[in-house]
């Protein structure tokens, strides 16, 4: 069924630290100095900061697939960053790498998404084109650099370097992209030196990976409760197909809740197997000695074997037709991008609407200084906040339903 990991790898949990791992020690530095604390190291700070800003609770109510679904079994952005970071340090573990900064990346990533998930996004990014466009990706940063208002000394979180290295290059590095680069990735390369021509290290390309893995799982999950998705679908695709077959064999007439806890479940330890399996692969092949190694490799180091890769582009493929792009779906996304649109369009126009701390220090007369103002506002935003904050201020809200 799967690959049988190198001997090396198989700890069964236990620690060690591999010569390609990043140091904490290494870590860079942070924008603002600050004295170390002598209990966590820099990234077990940063992970710490993560759980503790008031966008990581906000993701609590933030969509995922459904929007604002009936019942409450179905994941939300926030249950989602927990799975990607069980599966990152599932995979961080065995390959000796730092688990506190690949958690910190993977719990930080999703930090700058819209209500409404992917359509709140879509809206905002079609109402900012005049001024830069919206990437939730960007949004994270701005969040963990400026948009938090914790400390005293600062805004933002003020995070090590190797954590915002991670969070700007977790999909791969900034070659030749200088002239588009956001303001916000521009002030930190400044300050820190982000290295953008070159990858992030291994414990950012976990973080990425795990976000595939965990949302390729979960959304199989959530599409087989939620009764959209059937498991005759998924014998139309190699990788869920050699599962279920395996699942009949094994447990016929297994009821629905089980059968899709059980496919979740082996999914994930196939492709977090093949990962490890590839990446162990690639590390030996190239002699990786250091962390530097793997950020100026020129290819990504850690990542799915040629078979595994093309099975799951297809089942992504197969989602995005058969769940993403289902009608109820749909509804329901374009019923949240027209409230997000209508959110904006007020309170860029009326910034005297938004509340009174945000408007301090707002440059009335510049425009594209009330835009990204009006959008940081709204992206950090609930689902239901965004709803409740529409029917305020208009006399029809569209149906979520």
């Amino acid at each position: 069924m799967s690959a049988s990991l190198p001997r090396h790898l198989l700890r069964h949990g236990a620690r060690w630290k591999a010569p390609y791992a990043t140091a904490p020690e290494e870590g860079g530095g942070r924008v603002h100095e600050e004295t170390e604390d002598p209990l966590r190291s820099p990234f077990q700070r940063d992970r710490d900061r993560i759980v503790h800003c008031t966008a990581f609770r906000r993701l609590k109510h933030k969509t995922q697939v459904f929007i604002r679904p009936e019942g409450d079994h179905f994941r939300t952005r926030l249950t989602h960053s927990l799975e990607v970071a069980q599966v990152a340090r599932s995979i961080a573990r065995p390959l000796g790498l730092d688990e506190d900064l690949t958690e910190t990346i993977a719990l930080a990533h999703d930090l700058g998404h819209t209500p409404f998930g992917h359509a709140g996004e879509r809206a905002l990014c079609a109402a900012l084109s005049e001024y830069g466009g919206f990437d939730h990706n960007l949004q994270s940063l701005r969040v963990v650099t400026r948009l938090e208002r914790r400390y005293a000394r600062y805004d933002g979180l003020n995070l090590s370097r190797a954590s915002l290295e991670g969070l700007v290059k977790h999909n791969g590095p900034l070659k030749g992209k200088a002239s588009a680069l956001s303001p916000v990735v521009v002030e930190l390369n400044e300050a820190l030196d982000l290295d953008l021509e070159n990858y992030a290290g291994a414990e950012a390309q976990i973080a990425a990976i795990s976000d595939d893995i965990a949302y390729d799982a979960h959304d199989i999950d959530d599409g087989l409760r939620s009764g959209l998705l059937h498991s005759e679908d998924l014998v139309e695709v190699p990788l869920t197909a050699r599962i279920i077959a395996e699942l009949d064999r094994t447990f016929p007439a297994l009821e629905r809740s089980r059968f899709a806890a059980e496919l979740t479940r082996r999914l994930i330890t196939v492709m977090i197997t093949d990962v490890l399996v590839e990446t162990a692969r690639r590390l030996e092949e190239r002699g990786v000695a250091s962390a530097r190694a793997i950020t100026q490799a020129g290819e990504p180091t850690v990542g799915f074997s040629e078979n595994l890769a093309r099975e799951e582009k297809e089942l992504k493929g197969f989602l995005f037709s058969r769940l993403y792009r289902h009608q109820s779906v749909m509804r329901a996304a374009h019923a949240g991008e027209a409230i997000v649109t209508d959110l904006f369009k007020r309170l860029q126009s009326e910034p005297e609407l938004l509340p009174e701390v945000w408007q301090v220090e707002l440059d009335i007369a510049d425009e594209r200084r009330r835009a990204r103002r009006a959008a940081d506002y709204i992206a950090g935003m609930s689902d239901g906040f965004a709803v409740a904050e529409h029917r305020r201020l208009f006399d029809h809200t569209p149906d979520l339903g």
